[in-house]
C-alpha cells in the first residue's frame, strides 16, 4: 500500500495543478516539481515531469485543436526540437541550478513591464475625439457669424458627426476582428485590452523556443517563460493555451526519446509520470469549461500574476545559492 501512495498523491495534486495551469497559461510544474523531488529525489524530476507534461499537453492539443496558431508553431518547432535534444543530453552530463535564478528574474521583470504598459490605441481614440470636438466647436463659432445659414449648417454638422462616429466604430470593430482568431467562447474584442508597445513576429519564436527547450531539458521546467512572447504576439485565452500546448508537446516528445535512448528513465519514473499525465485529462476538461467563461482581460491578469508568482517561486527554490 505504501508503494501506491506516492502515485495517488501525484495524481491528486496533478489534477488541481492542471486546472490552475489552464487558467494561468501554464505553470503546473511549479506545483508538481517540489512533490516529485520530495517523493523520488531531484534526479527524477526532469524525466517524471517530462512524461506528465507530454500526456497533459497532448490532451490539451486534442481539446483546443481549432485554436492552435500553426504559423507560430511552424516557426517554433525547429529550434525547440534541437534545444530539447541538446538539453536532455546535457542533463545526463551536468546539472545547472543557477539558470532558474535568471528565469525567475526575467518572469518578474516581464510581469511588471506588462502591467505598466498602457494602450496606445485608447489614447489615440481619445485624442481624435477631443480634436474632433474642438473642430466642431470652431466651426460652430464661425457659423454664428452668419445667422441666415445657422440652422442649415447645424444640421449638416450633426449629420457629419454621426457619420464620423459610425465610421470610427466600424473601423474599431474591423481592427478587433482582424487581430483575433474567431472563437465562439470569446465575446470580447482585442481593442478592450492594453496593447503592448511593440508586437513580435512569428519568426522571433525560433531562438526563444530553442533556449526554452534547452533549459527545460536541464532543470525540468522553465515555467511560463514564453508567456511574454505569446502576449506580445497577440494570443489570448484558448489561442494561447492551445498553441502553447502544441509547443510543449513537441518539446517533451523529443526529450522523452532522448531520455530513453540514454537510459535516463526508470520504470518507477515512468509510472509516476503517467499518474501526472492521466490526472491532467479530467483537469483539462474542467479548466476548459472555466476558461470559456472568463474574459480576455481576466485571463491576461491571471497570466501576469502567475508569471510573478512563478518568478518568486524559482528564486525561492534557489535561495541556498544566495545564502551560500
Amino acid at each position: 500500500m505504501s508503494e501506491i501512495m506516492p502515485t495517488i498523491y501525484l495524481s491528486i495534486v496533478s489534477f488541481f495543478a492542471w486546472i490552475v495551469s489552464t487558467l494561468a497559461g501554464g505553470g503546473s510544474p511549479f506545483v508538481l516539481i517540489p512533490l516529485v523531488n520530495l517523493l523520488m529525489g531531484a534526479a527524477s524530476v526532469p524525466p517524471v515531469i517530462t512524461i506528465g507534461m507530454f500526456f497533459g499537453n497532448a490532451h490539451r492539443v486534442f481539446l483546443f485543436w481549432r485554436d492552435i496558431d500553426w504559423k507560430l508553431t511552424a516557426w517554433y518547432a525547429p529550434g525547440a526540437v534541437f534545444g530539447a535534444i541538446l538539453g536532455a543530453y546535457t542533463f545526463t552530463r551536468i546539472h545547472i541550478d543557477g539558470l532558474q535564478i535568471v528565469i525567475g528574474i526575467f518572469l518578474l521583470i516581464s510581469a511588471v513591464l506588462f502591467e505598466l504598459e498602457k494602450s496606445p490605441d485608447t489614447k489615440n481614440v481619445d485624442n481624435s475625439a477631443s480634436q474632433h470636438d474642438l473642430n466642431n466647436s470652431d466651426n460652430l463659432n464661425s457659423d454664428n457669424l452668419n445667422s441666415d445659414n445657422l440652422e442649415t449648417k447645424l444640421t449638416a454638422l450633426a449629420i457629419a458627426s454621426e457619420e464620423t462616429r459610425d465610421s470610427q466604430e466600424t473601423k474599431e470593430s474591423g481592427e478587433s476582428g482582424a487581430n483575433e482568431i474567431p472563437n465562439a467562447n470569446q465575446t470580447e474584442t482585442q481593442g478592450q485590452l492594453p496593447k503592448p508597445k511593440f508586437k513580435l513576429e512569428a519568426w522571433h519564436i525560433m531562438p526563444a523556443g530553442f533556449l526554452k527547450a534547452y533549459v527545460s531539458g536541464l532543470v525540468g521546467t522553465t515555467g511560463p517563460v514564453l508567456n511574454p512572447f505569446y502576449l506580445r504576439y497577440g494570443l489570448l485565452k484558448e489561442q494561447m493555451i492551445a498553441t502553447k500546448a502544441a509547443h510543449m508537446t513537441i518539446i517533451h516528445v523529443f526529450k522523452l526519446i532522448t531520455y530513453g535512448l540514454l537510459a535516463a528513465l526508470s520504470q518507477e519514473q515512468a509510472i509516476a509520470g503517467l499518474a501526472i499525465g492521466l490526472a491532467a485529462i479530467p483537469a483539462n476538461l474542467v479548466g476548459k469549461y472555466i476558461l470559456s467563461r472568463m474574459s480576455s482581460q481576466q485571463f491576461r491578469q491571471i497570466v501576469l500574476a502567475f508569471m510573478a508568482v512563478g518568478g518568486l517561486w524559482m528564486l525561492w527554490g534557489q535561495r541556498d545559492l544566495f545564502l551560500n
